[in-house]
């Protein structure tokens, strides 16, 4: 969205704009929020959880200047600690494939209710999975939308009591018109045109919260997600879409033990210093969205005057907490390879978090030896890339300080 702001303005407001007007006509917006990085989050630990749902947030808030009632999670990935969260920050609502619901076999033409365990509720929309994958993974049935909404949407209603259906169509954003050509005209007349002109009534989950109950009652599969029927198994070792993929494991392992030794060098250099730790990291999200700047912020949470100094080792280490969030999104373990960019760029972040926390002197080379060893098992399949040769040259780019150079924007 940052990007979107910058180098293509008329859109972004367009987006705004958009959203603006639908949420002044009905009080509740068609937009949802999303974790600020994309992580599994069944995979990442409470904090983590914590602070990527409340980025989130903020970020919506900043951007649409209202709370979202909904948030998307990265790939659907689900627990139910993550759900808690979710309720706990005041989100009302997520979308999950049919498959992670409890209730086998189940046809969803409602939303659900979900009790959770710590006594909250948050209500779950299940899209329809023969629609959403025809969308996805079928041109034709995409190439006439007056067609597709006779042939594929008109008879997945079901015969009942006459009561109100949702049928909720889920698929990725870059499917119309970069994956599938002319897909955003069909999308466009779709929603415009083909489905008025059927009788069918166009809406979203906020607006069926807003108007219509949530009668049924819903358990989940924890450790499922919507792209993988193996649970969350391919984002952490060896699964049947990526039998090969044995790097998975040892990258996980290396990253996790980075992220918690950044995590203890953190909270030693913070103590005493600042207030609450965690809170600061919750809060660095005001820097990202250049609401405040480093230096306000950490003062706002110091327990006392400290030197400029100390504010810049502060000012590195939340650098440091944002990038090793960063090294764990998810793209880096989906394919079956470990000779990609995505992978490479999950080590290029790590390196460059340990590499920060060195320079504060919170950590020692120890911290870098220890990613360095970890990471050698991780191999592409021919056998020709390595991690731990791939950290050796991400760190000495950096030593060269050519770090504009080798790390991703």
């Amino acid at each position: 969205f940052r990007w979107l702001e910058e180098e293509h303005p008329d859109t972004y407001q367009q987006i705004l704009n958009q959203e603006a007007d639908n949420y002044q006509h009905y009080g509740v917006s068609n937009a949802m929020a999303q974790t600020y990085y994309h992580l599994i989050l069944p995979l990442a630990n409470r904090r983590d959880k914590q602070t990527q749902i409340r980025w989130g947030i903020r970020e919506y808030q900043f951007r649409f200047q209202h709370s979202p009632q909904g948030l998307w999670l990265p790939e659907t990935a689900v627990d139910w600690e993550t759900l808690e969260l979710l309720a706990e920050e005041g989100i009302q609502f997520t979308i999950l494939a049919p498959w992670q619901a409890a209730e086998k076999d189940s046809i969803f033409r409602q939303p659900c209710r979900l009790e959770l365990p710590n006594s909250k509720q948050l209500n779950i929309f299940y899209y329809d999975a023969s629609l959403s994958g025809q969308v996805s993974f079928y041109p034709p049935a995409t190439r006439n939308a007056t067609q597709f909404v006779q042939e594929q949407v008109l008879p997945a209603y079901l015969d009942n009591d006459g009561s109100d259906q949702l049928i909720l169509i889920a698929s990725d954003g870059e499917l119309y018109g970069h994956h599938q050509r002319f897909r955003d005209k069909f999308l466009s007349y779709l929603l415009d045109g083909a489905a008025n002109e059927a009788g069918l009534d166009i809406l979203f989950p906020a607006r069926w919260l807003q108007s219509l109950p949530v009668e049924a009652v819903t358990s989940i599969l924890p450790n499922t997600s919507w792209s993988c029927h193996h649970g969350i198994e391919r984002w952490r070792g060896v699964c049947a879409d990526a039998p090969l993929a044995s790097w998975k494991e040892p990258l996980r392992y290396a990253l996790e033990r980075l992220a918690k030794a950044i995590d203890d060098a953190y909270a030693k250099a913070l103590e005493g210093k600042i207030r609450e730790p965690w809170k600061l990291r919750d809060d660095y999200i005001q820097v990202l969205l250049n609401q405040k700047t480093a230096e306000d912020l950490i003062r706002e949470h110091l327990t006392a005057n400290i030197p400029e100094a100390q504010i810049q080792i502060v000012d590195l280490l939340l650098k440091a907490q944002d990038h090793r969030m960063k090294m764990f999104a998810s793209d880096a373990w989906f394919y079956e390879d470990f000779n990609r960019i995505e992978p490479y760029n999950a080590i290029r972040y790590a390196v460059y978090a340990a590499w920060l926390t060195i320079q504060t002197g919170a950590a020692g080379m120890g911290l870098f030896d220890d990613l360095k060893n970890d990471l050698r098992p991780a191999n592409s399949l021919d056998g020709k890339v390595s991690g731990d040769s791939l950290a050796v040259t991400f760190w000495e780019s950096l030593q060269k300080e050519k770090i504009a150079s080798i790390f991703p924007a």
